[in-house]
């Protein structure tokens, strides 16, 4: 199954697509870049992921895997022997990954876009609020399954990393824009280290954008929704 032409379909500041990224340059990996118009997607994208048309989608040999975390398991297994493995060799230890990696999106991201996406004051701080609650979750998590090393995945990057790794660029443009980072070295040492570790590594510099462009991104995307809501 390894080896054959790889094709991503994402948008340059998706957290989930710069995870695919991160598993495709860990693995050294060739592919192709594929930038999609959200605003007006592709065919190919559309056909390649009918249910929810949305970013990333992974194209192996034609056929398209869809869904950010799937996606980096399967470039894990499809292509092993290749670079390092992601997720953990023992069952129970991968179980913990999977289900981390799944409170990540289902916790973390959810309530950190509520704190910026919020349409009411209480709705952005009850989101800063449960973010919180899920860093605490989560730099517990980091102590466990690093069990003291430098990486949820130990001496080197595994699955959890590059899960949560797609979100360390948004970290320095949010805090840049809102002053609020939620993996500060007061509430979550770990995690904050962790955050400095793992964008000095030459795999993720390769992938992870320059925060300024994120914040310039952010910036032009909140000057066309209020423009979109004084015209409503």
């Amino acid at each position: 199954m390894a080896g054959g032409e790889l094709k991503l379909l994402g948008a340059w500041p998706s957290p989930f697509a710069l995870r695919v990224k991160l598993a495709l340059s860990f693995k050294g990996l060739s592919y192709e870049d594929v930038e999609e118009d959200l605003r007006n997607k592709s065919d190919l994208l559309v056909s390649s992921n009918p249910v929810h048309k949305q970013i990333p989608v992974l194209i192996h040999n034609g056929k398209p895997i869809c869904e950010s975390q799937i996606i980096v398991q399967y470039i894990d297994e499809a292509f092993v022997g290749t670079g390092p493995t992601l997720l953990p060799a023992d069952p129970y230890e991968r179980a913990i990954a999977r289900f981390w990696a799944a409170y990540v999106d289902d916790k973390l991201v959810a309530s950190w876009m509520q704190t910026f996406r919020g349409k009411t004051d209480e709705e952005k701080a009850e989101g800063v609020k449960q973010t919180l609650a899920a860093v605490e979750h989560l730099e517990a998590a980091f102590k466990e399954c690093s069990k003291g090393k430098r990486f949820f995945g130990g001496d080197s990057v595994g699955y959890l990393d590059v899960t949560l790794g797609g979100l360390v660029a948004w970290v320095h443009a949010g805090e840049k824009l809102y002053g609020f980072n939620p993996f500060d070295a007061t509430r979550s040492p770990l995690l904050n280290a962790w955050v400095e570790r793992f964008g000095e590594l030459d795999a993720a510099k390769a992938v992870l954008p320059d925060t300024d462009r994120l914040v310039d991104f952010a910036k032009m995307r909140q000057a066309e929704a209020a423009a979109a809501a004084s015209n409503n």
